[in-house]
């Protein structure tokens, strides 16, 4: 039997879950501890099919609007993304026991937008259209509060109210390169608009993208563990690929890669989106060891110890 080719795999770290991901799944364990299922999502939790099928076994129903939930009292959880304000509102008017697991650096975004409204300035959101956290930042205030600048062109072009004060913030799991290059037009064509007191981007998405950065110059190709609708899983593969790595692809599975594709590969790198959960990375090694015989490395450019407190309805029940 021929010996398989040798191939060196090199670990980013950190990768996967950040404590904002693993705060919302433990809210919908806990509450399907405390109160049996079903336990009502209103959305994904977080953007991984595994991790959403993972709950459903445990008695997790996910949907899309409140209305398809039944007034039955049991637990609704709304997803780490955040929400639109009119969300819990019409959870209490419904009388519904509801859990909020909006990441808290989200909600750190939300009450910037309030505060910067209180003082009467326009906002200006960094962000993706259509993305839940885009859609519940922006239903935090009434509408035409917020304006969306999606990339450095709208940043050129975009109009604010005439006579405004401005301020800007940015969803948290953007490209950390393309929001600095959209957050210098906005300063450079209007030098007066109030900026985050700390960075907005959070520290997740900012340590697995210099991950990335560290590793993609080293490395023939890039694997992403993550899912196509997360944002922050897309960046990494965007980053890889402008890092200097010729090959960037983003499985969601071990068993999706094409091990074709490695073909002819020496060293590859590995990362998981914020997302994706540890057991996904080593479904990826296993697919790889069953060609080649790996050697692994790992490359960390940060220690991650931040811990959410889960809401105090389940901390103290």
């Amino acid at each position: 039997m021929a010996a398989k080719p040798s191939l060196h795999v090199i670990l980013a770290g950190p990768r996967g879950f950040c404590a904002g991901v693993d705060r919302a799944i433990k809210i919908v364990e806990e509450a399907l501890k405390r109160h049996g299922a079903p336990v009502y999502v209103r959305h994904e939790i977080v953007h991984n099919r595994f991790v959403v099928e993972a709950l459903e076994r445990q008695g997790a129903v996910f949907v899309e609007e409140l209305d398809e939930i039944p007034d039955d009292g049991q637990p609704v959880v709304f997803s780490a993304h955040g929400v639109p304000k009119s969300i819990p509102a019409e959870a209490q008017r419904r009388d519904m026991f509801f859990l909020d697991a909006t990441c808290p650096l989200v909600s750190k975004v939300h009450r910037e937008a309030e505060h910067h409204f209180s003082r009467k300035r326009h906002i200006f959101l960094i962000g993706h259209a259509g993305h839940p956290e885009v859609i519940g930042t922006m239903g935090q205030l009434p509408e035409g509060a917020v304006t969306l600048v999606e990339d450095e062109a709208q940043a050129r072009s975009v109009t604010p109210p005439e006579g405004a004060s401005l301020a800007f913030i940015t969803q948290t799991t953007l490209s950390v390169d393309d929001t600095a290059e959209i957050v210098r037009v906005l300063q450079s064509r209007f030098p007066e608009i109030s900026a985050p007191a700390k960075e907005d981007i959070c520290y997740a998405t900012t340590n697995r993208q210099a991950a990335v950065k560290e590793i993609a110059p080293q490395v023939d190709m890039m694997i992403v563990v993550g899912a196509p609708n997360s944002s922050n899983s897309v960046r990494l593969v965007e980053v890889a690929g402008r890092a200097g790595c010729a090959k960037s692809v983003m499985v969601q599975r071990g068993r999706e890669l094409d091990l074709a594709t490695v073909q002819g590969v020496s060293r590859i790198g590995i990362t998981a989106g914020a997302s994706a959960p540890e057991v996904l990375v080593e479904e990826v090694i296993e697919r790889l060891r069953e060609a080649y015989e790996l050697t692994i490395q790992e490359i960390v450019v940060a220690e991650e110890k931040i811990i959410f407190k889960l809401p105090a309805a389940l901390a103290t029940a």
